[in-house]
């Protein structure tokens, strides 16, 4: 069964397919708690800014940095913010890594579109 992902604000539909979504086992750096990842989405429902901050920042215990560079998804009808772009999805090559310790932020990855389920409104299709 799929599901019609909603703006919780405004009501639009986001164009969100489950097909694309990334298993909830899938573990990121960035964290993934109370958020859902997709590979794709249609570019046409969303506006994109690009945030670069430079202090310090933590999104959980283990994982913390300097410089923040991310790209807000906003919903493209009402303007709100509705989740962010990582770069941290799946690695872009199958290159083993410095000393075959696996990808490393050296080796480009897929774009990840993680949303807040609070900004969603999740519907079942019938």
């Amino acid at each position: 069964m799929a599901s019609i992902y909603n703006c919780h604000e405004c009501g639009t539909d986001l164009n969100l397919r489950t097909v694309h979504m990334y298993p909830p086992e899938v573990y990121f750096e960035a964290g993934n708690k109370g958020t859902l990842s997709f590979s794709t989405v249609d570019a046409t429902k969303f506006k994109f800014v690009k945030e670069d901050k430079i202090r310090p920042f933590f999104e959980t215990l283990d994982y913390w940095g300097i410089q923040r560079k991310r790209t807000k998804i906003k919903c493209s009808n009402c303007g709100k913010l509705v989740g962010y772009i990582y770069d941290d999805g799946v690695p872009l090559s199958d290159h083993p890594g410095q000393f075959h310790f696996g990808p490393s932020q050296v080796i480009p990855r897929a774009p990840r579109y993680r949303f807040k389920t609070k900004a969603l409104r999740i519907t079942s299709e019938n």
